[in-house]
């Protein structure tokens, strides 16, 4: 997996690519819980994440708890179908807001 950030109009834009399952959930977990507590607005772009896990939704959990314990916002953009089925089967599309690309997810962040 590979993660890269900027930040656009005082957001925080977290790209990862790949895969996010139980070989590689640790290195977003490693960052990506500490980058929203410390940011008020965080997309997680995931256009070019193949395949997520529940190791991988485990990370996710994670990092909106701690989105929301601070009163910050992580916004997750990009889903690909495949992705998108396995949040609408493990019912985290009522847990995060999900917006079609990074552009839509800074508008939602306005």
């Amino acid at each position: 997996m590979d993660i890269s950030e900027e930040t656009r109009g005082g957001v925080l834009v977290v790209t990862a690519s790949g895969r996010l399952d139980s070989n590689t959930a640790s290195v977003l977990q490693a960052m990506l819980p500490t980058r929203v507590q410390s940011n008020p607005a965080t997309i997680l772009d995931l256009a070019e994440m193949a395949y997520v896990s529940s190791a991988g939704l485990r990370v996710l959990l994670i990092a909106a708890k701690a989105a929301r314990s601070n009163g910050h916002r992580l916004v997750l953009t990009g889903l690909s179908d495949s992705v998108r089925e396995v949040f609408d089967i493990s019912g985290f599309t009522t847990i995060f807001t999900i917006e079609a690309d990074v552009d839509s997810g800074l508008a939602a962040l306005a």
